[in-house]
């Protein structure tokens, strides 16, 4: 917790996540591809990732929003604002992505409370509405366009819709690669969570929300995308839920914050909310770390219905992660929560 400093102990009996010498590791080029919009993990891993890009462990290239809802965007604007970074591009996916409602991106239009501040916004931001943001296609060619040669990291933790219309993408005036070809020049890993890879409640075809959401993307990312891929099932982030007692004590450096408010908002303390799409994030940045075991490689497919299947192959470019025991599961916990709460 923060009573114990912010750069403090990434993991129970580890080494610290902001070391010297963790932060002289070159940073991880970042796309962080969300569906920021029905879970408050969403939001989470977003502050994840600035925390870490602070510690200059990565650096956020662009994020991109998987969910047609207007307020979406502006609120992914909000928050790399709050964290001093309005430079960083957003893009959205156009019509005929997936539609979902809200109960937190209400926070963009949030003003101040205090009356010293009547009427200005509680979190600025210039995106005022998802139809002035470019298409996250034109937004992923023009990161990887611009990216040395396989080094990104995108992050998916949300519909696959984005990433499959990049793969699809012709070669423009960005890049003179096809979608295809550009990814695999140019990414080194996409880390997803999506799936589910042990029975969840007993039901061994678990039909995850991200890939049901939008199947036909997800299974043409699972068949095409080119570079390997590290998937985070829907046990993992059960395993593992964000603890509301973070929630009510550890934002307290400002009267107000978008992590602290979306998790109040959408599942009030002293309810823990599981860590779904934060151990995406961890994995894709921090992987050299050890917080999980991954898989042999092989190959998942998603099924007709929208369930995920791993079939072991040497030569596969799928692994899913393990939460190997209890001692594991506090330390990604702790790590978590250092992350999510470190002051901007």
């Amino acid at each position: 917790m923060r009573s114990i400093g912010a750069w403090c102990l990434a993991a129970i009996g580890g080494a610290l996540v902001g070391s010297p010498a963790a932060m002289a590791v070159v940073p991880v080029p970042v796309i962080f591809d969300t569906d920021m919009c029905g879970d408050c993990d969403d939001v989470a891993a977003l502050a994840m990732l600035h925390a870490l890009e602070s510690r200059e462990q990565c650096r956020l290239l662009a994020v991109t929003v998987s969910v047609d809802h207007p307020r979406a965007a502006p609120f992914v604007d909000c928050v790399n604002r709050f964290y001093g970074r309005d430079s960083i591009p957003v893009g959205v996916v156009r019509p005929g992505g997936v539609v979902e409602q809200s109960v937190y991106l209400k926070l963009a239009d949030a003003t101040w409370n205090d009356p010293a501040f009547a009427g200005k916004d509680r979190y600025p931001h210039a995106l005022r509405d998802a139809a002035a943001a470019p298409d996250a296609v034109t937004v992923l060619r023009t990161a990887l366009a611009g990216a040395a040669d396989r080094s990104v990291v995108v992050i998916q933790v949300g519909f696959s819709s984005n990433l499959a219309r990049l793969l699809d993408s012709p070669a423009d005036a960005i890049s003179p690669l096809s979608g295809v070809d550009l990814v695999a020049r140019k990414v080194k890993c996409l880390e997803l969570m999506a799936g589910a890879f042990q029975p969840i409640d007993g039901n061994a075809a678990f039909e995850e929300y991200n890939v049901v959401r939008d199947r036909e993307a997800a299974a043409l990312v699972a068949e095409r995308w080119p570079t390997e891929m590290v998937w985070s099932g829907f046990e993992i982030g059960i395993a593992l839920p964000y603890p509301s007692q973070s929630i009510l004590e550890d934002f307290r450096d400002v009267p107000h914050h978008p992590v602290a408010e979306a998790y109040r908002i959408l599942s009030p303390p002293p309810q823990d909310r599981p860590s779904w799409d934060l151990t995406s994030v961890l994995d894709g940045v921090l992987g050299d770390r050890g917080y999980f075991d991954r898989s042999p490689p092989g190959k998942v497919t998603v099924t007709a219905k929208g369930a995920t299947t791993f079939t072991p192959d040497p030569a596969g470019r799928h692994r899913h992660l393990i939460l190997r025991d209890a001692a594991a599961k506090a330390r990604v916990t702790e790590a978590l929560v250092q992350l999510v709460s470190q002051p901007r």
